[in-house]
């Protein structure tokens, strides 16, 4: 009898893992999308590039993950005039734009997100 409990746990346990595998392939591994994916991604209505005279690179504390990441694209490319591609290992993000900003701007843009414009280049 006993084998058979410890059978089924170890079976139990094997299933759970298969459905977390499963879950992280489908979704994504993502630290704060709590197992619903990664955010769609909000698309740029005009991608062509001579159309955006500022750049920027911003460095910005709070991203850790492919989730966050297309957080920050997406707060920025939601907003009219912006275009936005993180890197992910340098915690950059850059930025094309139609108007000159200042770091105050980039700021405003990010207030109420958990993520922090630390610095703009």
């Amino acid at each position: 009898m006993g084998n058979i409990i410890i059978i089924l746990i170890i079976i139990a346990l094997m299933f759970i893992a298969v459905r977390r595998i499963y879950r992280t392939i489908r979704f994504g591994g993502s630290c704060c999308t709590s197992g619903s994916g990664i955010d769609k991604k909000v698309r740029v209505k005009d991608r062509n590039r001579a159309n955006y005279p500022f750049s920027y690179t911003l460095k910005i504390e709070g991203i850790v993950c492919a989730g966050c990441a297309r957080k920050v694209e997406n707060v920025i490319n939601s907003t009219d005039g912006f275009w936005a591609n993180v890197d992910l290992e340098k915690k950059e993000v850059y930025v094309l734009a139609k108007r000159a900003m200042t770091r105050a701007d980039f700021v405003h843009m990010f207030d109420g997100t958990s993520y922090t414009v630390l610095e703009v280049l």
